[in-house]
């Protein structure tokens, strides 16, 4: 079983930047895609940010440009770099990570970004 603990979150004005962590433990064997989600209040989880164990990456349309998702395969964690936040980005944002054909995920971190 894989464990994820996201950690980063806070407040922040816009235009203002923040950093996600996510540090996987746990039974780990080798960890495939990772993953950023969020969700906002009313509205559907949302993919921000993919990153594949080899570094290929993919992101929302909505975020691209502003965040930097990257992972340490020796350390087993995920970062996104959140820049040029603004309210629209508020929201809890969850990481996953898939394993042997299973997805793990954190419990999230609550991002809000004030006008």
């Amino acid at each position: 079983q894989v464990q994820l603990v996201e950690s980063g979150g806070g407040l922040v004005q816009a235009g203002g930047s923040l950093r996600l962590s996510c540090a996987a433990s746990g039974i780990i064997f080798r960890l495939n895609a990772m993953g950023w989600y969020r969700q906002a209040p009313g509205k559907q989880r949302e993919l921000v940010a993919l990153i594949t164990r080899g570094g290929n990456t993919h992101y929302a349309d909505s975020v691209k440009g502003r965040f930097t998702i990257s992972r340490d395969n020796a350390e087993n964690t995920a970062d996104l770099l959140m820049n040029s936040l603004n309210p629209e980005d508020t929201a809890v944002y969850s990481c996953n990570a898939a394993q042997d054909g299973r997805i793990c995920w954190g419990q999230g971190t609550q991002v809000t970004v004030s006008s």
